[in-house]
């Protein structure tokens, strides 16, 4: 999965550091990054690129993976924005934001989802985690004061109030929805990403991950289902959440009744019939190609 980089070693402790020359830099648009792709070839810009208008960007440091030392640049010269929403981006070149390097041009952020290298697939994921979370957090929602940076962990604090804010990250669940040897797949409405996946849905307040599973299987395909068995979990950045992987079976009638506004299509689909490559990235497609190794002895 996206996050399984090894023998490279991920280091998120947090540290004042001012950027060296060779410090990657990671600078956001909306949802998308600037950045030069060639291939399966991807190439980051450093901070010596940004030094001759370096008084134009605010760097704070993200995270290390071996000596490589990833930071963000944020401008100072205009507010940033989110023009797209978690899953509903692309990959397309974005020529309404202009590119302050030549060679570079911003990518819509799912383009990360094709880069060869690993390390800096999940590198950038999370860097894009953390630049969503600075980006929404400039004032204090407790009495509306500027956030300032903490100096020893990552965090925001309000120096007016003493409000602390640390980095957002928000539960949710990706459902193997099973019966013997058919499984159910969804296709997600009005977004970019087309591919089948699973039932997937955030964890509400006051709710186990547990109940979470029956929940959204019953409000996104209209199905009972029981046996509930946790599979494993996934950092994923691109919507600023923890996921976690459940397998479970169908209890009663099987006539799936697909939430319209949620999803464009809601099927089951036999093991056999089942032809979906895993993309070494997703937590969705392992747990896919489980079901049908298992199914397909």
């Amino acid at each position: 999965m996206i996050q399984d980089i090894a023998p490279y070693k991920f280091d998120n402790q947090y540290h004042e550091l001012e950027p060296r020359d060779e410090d990657t830099v990671c600078l956001f648009a909306g949802s998308t990054i600037l950045m030069h792709t060639e291939d399966d070839s991807v190439e980051l810009p450093k901070y010596a690129d940004f030094k001759a208008e370096s008084q134009l960007y605010k760097f704070r440091y993200l995270f290390s993976i071996d000596e490589n030392r990833f930071f963000l640049a944020s401008p100072l010269d205009r507010l940033q924005k989110g023009t797209f929403s978690s899953e509903q981006i692309d990959s397309k070149v974005h020529d309404e934001f202009e590119s302050e390097l030549d060679g570079f041009k911003y990518m819509g952020i799912s383009s990360i989802r094709a880069i060869g290298l690993k390390h800096i697939r999940f590198a950038l994921s999370v860097a894009y985690h953390l630049y969503v979370w600075y980006r929404d957090n400039r004032y204090c929602g407790r009495c509306g004061c500027e956030l300032s940076p903490m100096k020893k962990e990552r965090g925001l604090v309000c120096d007016s109030c003493g409000n602390m804010v640390f980095p957002k990250i928000a539960p949710a669940t990706i459902i193997a929805v099973t019966d013997g040897d058919r499984l159910v797949l969804t296709k997600y409405k009005g977004r970019s990403y087309h591919n089948y996946a699973l039932v997937a849905g955030y964890v509400e307040i006051g709710e186990t991950i547990e109940e979470c599973v029956i929940r959204e299987v019953k409000e996104e395909v209209g199905l009972d289902v029981a046996n509930v068995s946790y599979y494993k979990s996934q950092p994923w950045g691109f919507s600023g959440t923890l996921l976690a992987g459940f397998f479970c079976e169908l209890v009663g009638d099987d006539k799936i009744k697909r939430q319209e506004d949620e999803l464009a299509e809601a099927v089951w689909m036999k093991a056999s019939e089942i032809d979906l490559k895993n993309d070494g990235v997703s937590l969705t497609y392992e747990m896919i190609e489980k079901f049908v190794k298992e199914h397909n002895k």
